[in-house]
């Protein structure tokens, strides 16, 4: 009885794992890394626009993008991606009040064989003149 009981197991096991062998997704970014060069601290807010296609054979879902912190914002296409089709993820970085280089990375929870996509962006912000005051006697 437990040889048969372990063919039975063996045999459903099996048939799960070719189960999981249909058409999948492929997430396909045109870059996955963008320098923003040197911007100035009083751009406030700067974004980029990633682009991807999907070039499986199975509708592509993006589940959540996640920033590394709070000064970087993404917002990404909701609905699912056909083969073929393309969508976007924007990226907005708050250069306001963080002077020095930055490089910050976005986390792109998907449906397909790469998951998680890690995109990454970066640049250097120079602050803001400050007004000089003299002193008079």
């Amino acid at each position: 009885m437990k040889r048969l009981s372990f063919f039975a197991l063996l045999l459903c096991f099996t048939a799960f794992c070719f189960a999981q062998d249909g058409p999948k997704p492929v997430l396909s970014f045109a870059e996955k890394s963008y320098d923003f060069g040197t911007v100035k601290e009083e751009a406030g807010k700067i974004t980029h626009e990633f682009t991807f296609t999907n070039t499986g054979k199975a509708p592509l879902v993006i589940q959540q993008v996640t920033a590394s912190c709070g000064c970087t914002t993404p917002s990404w296409t909701k609905e699912p991606i056909a083969p073929g089709a393309k969508g976007t993820i924007t990226v907005t970085y708050s250069a306001a009040g963080r002077p020095g280089s930055f490089q910050k990375s976005i986390t792109v929870t998907n449906n397909s064989a790469e998951n998680p996509v890690v995109l990454i962006i970066k640049g250097q912000v120079t602050p803001k003149a400050t007004a000089q005051v003299t002193a008079t006697k």
